[in-house]
């Protein structure tokens, strides 16, 4: 596995930091795997993906099931 740098504001590092805590994550590596498999997953089964180079936004909901 390769390991990127990725800058996040500090809520949402409190928020990940949270759900490590609660148990629903094993570490932030492994809550940040899961939102991008979320993301991309999103549009890859979608219509709506990122098509060009045209400015996108978009927001990462982590779900999990205890």
């Amino acid at each position: 596995m390769r390991a990127i740098s990725v800058k996040l504001p500090e809520y949402l590092i409190r928020e990940i930091d949270r759900l490590v805590k609660d148990g629903v994550f094993y570490s932030r590596s492994d809550a940040v795997r899961e939102a991008v498999r979320m993301l991309v997953d999103k549009y890859r089964n979608s219509d709506n993906g990122c098509r060009g180079k045209g400015s996108k936004s978009t927001m990462v909901m982590v779900v999990a099931k205890r």
